[in-house]
C-alpha cells in the first residue's frame, strides 16, 4: 500500500501526517517550538527549529510503518516569511515571520514611491507589511552587513524542503505572496528584483504545487 507524508510548517509548530492512498490517516504528530519577539511588533523564528522538528517528527511518524511504502512528501505552511542564506548555505539571521510588523516604512515606500499601480502591474499585488519584499528592503536598509551576505532567499517551508532534499524551489502560489513574482508571465519580476537590490539567481526555481521537485537526501532517508 502506497503512503504519503504531509508536512505543515506552522508558526507555533510543524504537523506531520502519514496517509494511505485512499486518504486514511495512518499516523500524525505535531512538534512545537516558540516564536521570538525581540522588539515590539517584531516576530522571528530560527529556521533550525523547523529542521530539528522535522527530524524528530518524521522519525516519530514512521515508527512501526513501512518506510519503503512512502511515495511522496508534500510541504505546506506559513507564507511570506523571509529566510536568507549565505554562499555556504548558512542561515544569516532569524526568519522574519509573516506576522512581523517592522516594515511600515518599506511598505509605505513601495506603495507611495514605487506606486500601487506599478506594483500591481509588476506583481498583481500592492505592498503589505507581511509580504516578503518589504522585509528584504528592511534588511537592506537596517542590516547592510547581512544583506551583503545574501545568496539565497526563500520561504519557511521551502527552507525545510531544501534542507531535506537539496532542492532550491518554491511553488507559484506561495511565490505570489512574496511581492516578487510577475504573476502575468509566471516568472520572477526583474523590476521587483531591481527595486529590492537582489538578483533573480537568489530566488528559488518555480514549480507548480503538484510537481515533483526532488528526492530526500540519503542521510535523511
Amino acid at each position: 500500500m502506497n503512503t504519503y507524508i504531509g508536512i505543515d510548517l506552522g508558526t507555533s509548530g510543524t504537523k506531520f501526517l502519514l496517509v494511505a492512498a485512499n486518504g486514511e490517516i495512518l499516523a500524525e504528530n505535531t512538534q512545537s517550538y516558540e516564536v521570538c519577539y525581540p522588539h515590539s511588533g517584531w516576530s522571528e523564528q530560527s529556521p533550525e527549529l523547523w529542521y530539528k522538528a522535522a527530524l524528530t517528527g518524521l522519525k516519530k511518524l514512521l515508527q512501526g510503518q513501512d518506510k519503503s511504502a512512502v511515495k511522496g512528501i508534500s510541504f505546506g505552511g506559513q507564507m511570506h516569511g523571509l529566510v536568507v542564506l549565505d554562499k555556504a548555505d548558512n542561515v544569516i539571521r532569524p526568519c522574519i515571520l509573516w506576522n512581523d510588523g517592522r516594515t511600515e516604512q518599506q511598505t509605505k515606500y513601495l506603495n507611495e514611491v514605487i506606486g500601487k499601480e506599478k506594483l500591481s502591474e509588476y506583481t498583481g499585488n500592492i505592498a503589505f507589511a507581511g509580504f516578503t519584499a518589504p522585509k528584504i528592503l528592511w534588511i537592506k536598509e537596517n542590516e547592510p552587513e547581512n544583506f551583503a551576505k545574501i545568496a539565497k532567499i526563500m520561504l519557511p517551508k521551502d527552507y525545510l524542503a531544501y534542507k531535506l532534499s537539496g532542492s532550491f524551489c518554491t511553488d507559484y502560489s506561495d511565490a505570489s505572496g512574496m511581492l516578487l513574482l510577475d504573476v502575468k508571465n509566471r516568472r520572477w519580476s526583474q523590476k521587483m528584483c531591481d527595486v529590492c537590490g537582489i538578483s533573480e539567481q537568489m530566488l528559488p526555481k518555480l514549480y507548480e504545487s503538484y510537481e515533483v521537485v526532488g528526492t530526500l537526501k540519503k542521510e535523511i532517508a
